[in-house]
């Protein structure tokens, strides 16, 4: 199957000039938009979605997904204050044509799930219901520390919320002790596109394919056709003064931020 490629450019470099560049020497047709010159996507303002969204459609890329924040809060830390901030996320989402928001369902302590549940679901009931009318989907994201971390929890919000679409990440359920094979038997019918990122068992994230996420299991079996890479492979300062032999040793390290989504990008073309 031929899939088409997004990515979190911001790894690559925080200016949204530089993300263009990135994205188009790596052909790379949609931005998945986490951070804008120095700003989280969800406190640009109106006219800067605007700004970013002319030079998007100058360069012939767009805008799939909103890399949010929105759920990423503590379930005791005040909700209708972020409600408003997603209220504004939808709006920018809009502006800037993206079709999807990612979100997450709320950090909740560990063994503390059960006690916490109804919370979850009512907001995550008032964050659809805010959606409503927008035409943007919206999609969880697994997340270590939130209440759908393990596939048992995302597939209780799925049913639950069945308009919920599940973002599918392999490295965040490997970094929760989840097998990622399971994971997937479990939330197949739910999965709206895939995150590519891949992990060791000790959580270490590696280029797509090098790590225990089953990456090529998981794309022989899914059934969209957008993949957005999310590199999180680590830069090493320094890394251009070191002899040859001590850079193979120090595994995959990179000399700068481009040079990473680079490698990042090349793996899962490898992949695929």
């Amino acid at each position: 199957m031929s899939f088409r490629l997004a990515a979190f450019a911001d790894e690559a470099d925080g200016r949204i000039s530089e993300q263009i560049k990135a994205m188009t020497r790596n052909g790379i047709e949609y931005l998945e938009i986490r951070g804008v010159d120095g700003q989280n996507i969800s406190d640009i303002s109106e006219e800067k979605a605007k700004e970013v969204r002319k030079q998007l459609d100058d360069a012939g890329l767009a805008v799939w997904s909103l890399g949010s924040p929105y759920g990423k809060t503590g379930i005791c830390d005040d909700f209708e204050s972020h409600l408003d901030k997603f209220r504004h996320g939808i709006e920018l989402a809009v502006i800037l044509g993206a079709t999807h928001i990612r979100m997450f369902s709320f950090y909740v302590s560990s063994g503390d799930e059960a006690r916490y549940r109804d919370e979850v679901f009512k907001r995550l009931d008032k964050m659809i219901d805010a959606a409503k009318g927008s035409g943007i989907i919206l999609c969880h994201e697994n997340e270590k520390g939130i209440y759908g971390d393990i596939a048992l929890r995302c597939e209780e919000i799925h049913k639950e919320f069945p308009q919920l679409k599940a973002v599918f990440d392999p490295a965040n359920f490997i970094q929760c002790g989840q097998d990622t094979v399971e994971a997937w038997k479990k939330l197949a019918p739910y999965v709206e596109y895939m995150h590519i990122k891949d992990a060791m068992a000790d959580g270490s994230v590696v280029p797509a394919g090098k790590g225990i996420g089953n990456l090529p299991y998981l794309l022989g079996n899914y059934k969209g056709n957008v993949l957005t890479l999310e590199p999180h492979l680590s830069v090493f300062d320094g890394f251009d003064k070191l002899e040859p032999a001590e850079k193979t040793k120090m595994g995959y390290c990179y000399p700068s931020s481009g040079a990473a989504f680079d490698a990042a990008v090349n793996a899962l073309k490898e992949l695929i």
